[in-house]
């Protein structure tokens, strides 16, 4: 059992983590696995790398984590990965994606998508990401206040890792999750 967790040393942020014994207690030194080093993780202000959350799949791990400030409209996540039985607490064990795994779409009237989790269709046959994003359907303004929670389907590619996509549009029609009633 692992803790996966943003720390905010003098620059911004950082993705942090630990062994644990138990739910509430530690059980390692800290490691570092990523710091912001490109420029999509530095926009708004602030070098962030926050708000991991994990899949596990396809004999790998993987941490989504959120990128940039809220503030920015290029919030968007980044992705680390490992094999699920590497030495989690080995920075030489994860890889960093080099560009963001999921971020604005101009297009489809969305900006800034970030701090997310993953949940399953009530059938368990489909992934789906729930994220906060501010929509340019519901009046443009970039500020925190303007945020609201999206879910959609995401999809795996032939290599095992996931394929987010883009946001969808406010407008689009979205299916219900398979096994809805």
């Amino acid at each position: 059992m692992y803790a996966g967790y943003g720390y905010y040393p003098e620059y911004g942020s950082a993705i942090y983590i630990a062994k644990m014994i138990n739910p509430w207690t530690l059980g390692s030194y800290n490691v570092l696995l990523a710091k912001p080093e490109y420029d999509w993780e530095k926009q708004g202000g602030m070098a962030i790398n926050e708000g991991p959350a994990v899949l596990k799949r396809n004999g790998r791990i993987f941490i989504i984590y959120s990128a940039s400030t809220t503030w920015s409209e290029d919030y968007c996540l980044g992705m680390l990965s490992a094999c699920d039985n590497c030495n989690l607490l080995s920075k030489a064990s994860w890889k960093k994606s080099e560009v963001p795994v999921f971020k604005k779409s101009i297009k489809n009237q969305v900006v800034a998508p970030g701090h997310n989790s993953f949940t399953k269709s009530p059938d368990c046959k489909e992934d789906w990401i729930i994220f906060h994003t501010i929509s340019g359907a519901r009046g443009y303004k970039l500020d925190t206040n303007s945020r609201s929670t999206w879910a959609q389907p995401f999809y795996w590619d032939n290599n095992g890792y996931p394929q987010f996509g883009k946001p969808l549009s406010p407008t689009a029609e979205l299916r219900k999750p398979s096994g809805e009633i």
